[in-house]
C-alpha cells in the first residue's frame, strides 16, 4: 500500500504493546519519537525473525518540534499517536494530519483534549476532508459500543430514549500505567464536560456517582467527561442526557467524587493550577512503563451501559466483557490503523467508532477483539 501507519510514542508503554500488536497482525508502522536509541532498540526487537521489507522503519520526531511532527506524514498516511498527556501534547500530531492530509488517530481518555478535538479541530479537519478518530482505546470505544447496541436494542422495542447512561470498570486488579497516571493528573485542573438536556456543559469530574447491577452486584463508578457525550447523540435525536462514569475506584467512587470535588474547588484558587501542573509532572513524570503481560492477564474490561424513557424506565441493558484496557487499546488502534489504510474510513471530521465503521462493522470488530455481550 501506498498510504503507511506512523506510530508516534512508538517506544512508550502503550505505543509498544500497538507497535508489537501491528507486526503481529502483518502491518509494517513506521516507529516515530524523538528518542533515536530507543527507537532502533525496539526496531530490532520487533525484527526478530521478519524478513526484511516486514522490518519497522524508525522516524525522529519531538511533539515540540512541530516541524518535525508535520514532516513524518504525507498525504493518506495514518497517523497514531499515544503521546501524552494529550491536553499539553497532543495538538503538534492533529495539526500534522490535517495539514499533511493524513487520518489521525489516538489513545487519548483526556475529556478536555477529546472535547477541543470534536469541537475546534473537528471542523478544519472536515473542511480539509481529513478524518479524526481520538480515544479509540479502552477509553472510549467500549462506551460508545456498549451504548449502541443498548440504543438498538431500545429502537427494536419500539422505545424513546433520552438517557443513556455507560459505566467503565475492570475485573480483576490492574495498576495503571505512568503514562495514564500523568493524564489522570492533568485532568484535576482541565475543564470537564458532560451532555445534559441535550447539550454539552461545563462539568467537573465526579458531579454525579452511578451503580450499575451486573453478575448479582453493584459497580460503582463517578461522572467523567466521554467522546460518548458527542458520539452515542448522534446516533438518537431523542438522547437527552447521556452519562459516562468510570468505576476503577470501585465502592469508593463517592469518595473519589468528593475528593474531585475538593480539588475542583482548590485548583480555582489563584495560582493553584499552575502549582498543581508544576507538583503534579515532578511527582508523575508520565511514561514510566506500566503493568507486564501476567498482570495483564489477570485484568478483563467491564462496560455497563443502560438506556431509560423520559420517564425513568428502563428499556434496555447491555454489558461487555473483553480484554485487559491496556490490550484492547493496543488491538483497537491496531485494527482502526489498519482500516484507515485500506480506505475503510471514509468520513471526515472528528469520528466515533459507529460514525468511522458503521454499526454492524463496529460491533463485528469488537466481536473480533474479544470485547463480547455478556449480559
Amino acid at each position: 500500500m501506498a498510504s503507511r501507519i506512523i506510530v508516534l510514542g512508538a517506544t512508550g508503554y502503550t505505543g509498544r504493546l500497538t507497535v508489537a500488536a501491528m507486526v503481529a497482525q502483518g502491518l509494517v508502522p513506521v516507529l516515530a519519537g524523538r528518542n533515536e536509541a530507543a527507537l532502533l532498540a525496539l526496531q530490532t526487537e520487533l525484527g526478530e525473525g521478519l524478513r526484511a521489507a516486514a522490518v519497522p522503519d524508525i522516524a525522529i520526531a519531538d511533539i515540540a518540534d512541530q516541524a518535525s511532527v508535520s514532516a513524518l506524514v504525507d498525504e493518506g498516511d495514518v497517523l497514531v499517536t499515544t503521546v501524552g498527556p494529550f491536553a499539553t501534547m497532543g495538538t503538534a500530531a492533529l495539526e500534522a494530519a490535517i495539514s499533511r492530509g493524513a487520518t489521525y488517530i489516538d489513545s487519548t481518555g483526556e475529556p478536555s483534549f477529546i472535547r477541543e478535538v470534536f469541537e475546534d479541530w473537528g471542523p478544519r479537519a472536515s473542511a480539509a476532508g481529513i478524518a479524526l478518530l481520538p480515544a479509540f482505546g479502552y477509553d472510549y470505544v467500549p462506551g460508545n459500543i456498549a451504548g449502541a447496541l443498548a440504543l438498538h436494542a431500545a429502537a427494536d422495542q419500539g422505545d424513546e430514549v433520552t438517557r443513556l447512561d455507560v459505566l467503565y470498570a475492570v475485573r480483576g486488579s490492574l495498576k495503571t500505567s505512568g503514562g495514564t497516571a500523568a493524564s489522570a493528573a492533568g485532568m484535576v485542573v482541565a475543564r470537564g464536560m458532560g451532555f445534559r438536556g441535550g447539550r454539552i456543559i461545563e462539568e467537573r469530574p465526579g458531579v454525579r456517582t452511578w451503580a450499575a447491577p451486573h453478575d448479582d452486584r453493584s459497580w460503582q463508578g463517578f461522572s467523567v467527561g466521554g467522546s460518548e457525550h458527542f458520539t452515542l447523540p448522534r446516533l438518537s435525536e431523542s438522547l437527552l442526557d447521556v452519562g459516562v462514569y468510570l468505576g476503577w475506584a470501585g465502592g469508593r467512587s463517592e469518595q473519589a467524587a468528593k475528593a474531585a470535588a475538593v480539588a475542583d474547588a482548590v485548583t480555582r484558587l489563584p495560582g493553584a493550577k499552575s502549582a498543581w501542573s508544576f507538583v503534579s509532572r515532578k511527582v508523575v513524570p508520565g511514561s514510566s512503563g506500566g503493568p507486564d503481560a501476567a498482570e495483564r492477564a489477570n485484568a478483563r474490561t467491564l462496560v455497563i451501559a443502560e438506556a431509560r424513557t423520559l420517564r425513568g424506565n428502563l428499556v434496555s441493558h447491555v454489558a461487555l466483557e473483553g480484554p485487559s484496557p491496556y490490550d484492547l487499546t493496543a488491538e483497537l488502534l491496531t485494527l482502526t490503523a489498519s482500516r484507515a489504510q485500506q480506505g475503510l474510513i471514509t468520513k471526515t471530521g472528528a469520528l466515533g467508532i459507529i460514525d468511522a465503521f458503521g454499526y454492524d462493522d463496529a460491533v463485528t470488530a469488537a466481536t473480533s477483539l474479544g470485547l463480547v455481550e455478556v449480559e
